[in-house]
């Protein structure tokens, strides 16, 4: 299982520091969380803080997760800072036309889902896309505890996914810690992390230590 690094609540400012020491200056995933004021209640970086961490970590997948009502305004500006994948949610609507559109810009496609929406919700779309990022808190709110419920979730599309033969990537967002990782790392390829380690002390081996944990 990969780390995808959240650089969320990381130092926006100085963001280049962050990747100035191994493991992490090459780390394989940055996680970019945009926020719209809308479909969450919170706002957050734009385009150009990253274009700026993938800058500094060049070798990085750069993911890019859209909290956002209206996906497709957002979609060329982030593929032009450097965006490998971006995810929206399902819950937005209009899933099949946005899946297109982003395919048609080249770029790899990730379908979210909040916690109280179900697997099923996805099935239809889940030959089509290359990622699903299972929300394991609620988006756009932070210290909050892992919902338990999620494992479920991971477990289903992992039983999909190798029953249909696909190849999305399963990647898990929020409260994954030294707690959480165990439970998770069975079926989700990625788990994305932030603050426990872009907060830490020494960011560089809290990532290290993380990292032991998901192999």
């Amino acid at each position: 299982m990969l780390i995808s690094l959240s650089i969320l609540n990381a130092d926006l400012d100085h963001i280049e520091n962050l990747f100035l020491y191994p493991p992490l200056s090459y780390a394989p995933v940055i996680h970019m969380d945009i926020m719209d004021g809308k479909f969450v209640k919170e706002t957050s970086f734009n385009e150009e803080v990253v274009k700026r961490a993938h800058e500094a970590c060049p070798q990085a997948i750069v993911d890019v997760h859209l909290m956002v009502e209206n996906p497709e305004d957002y979609f060329l500006r982030y593929k032009e800072a450097g965006a490998d994948y971006i995810t929206f949610h399902v819950e937005v609507g209009k899933t099949k036309e946005t899946i297109k559109y982003l395919k048609d810009l080249g770029v790899k496609v990730g379908l979210s889902l909040n916690p109280s929406t179900p697997v099923s919700d996805l099935l239809p779309y889940l030959k089509d896309i290359d990622l699903v990022l299972v929300m394991s808190v609620w988006p756009g709110r932070g210290g909050q505890k892992f919902i338990q419920e999620s494992i479920d979730k991971l477990k289903e599309l992992s039983e999909y996914k190798h029953k249909n033969n696909l190849s999305y990537v399963i990647s898990v967002d929020g409260g994954i810690n030294e707690e959480t990782i165990p439970l998770v790392k069975e079926y989700a390829d990625m788990c994305v992390i932030g603050s426990s380690i872009t907060k830490a002390e020494k960011p560089f081996m809290k990532y290290a230590e993380l990292m032991k944990m998901c192999m």
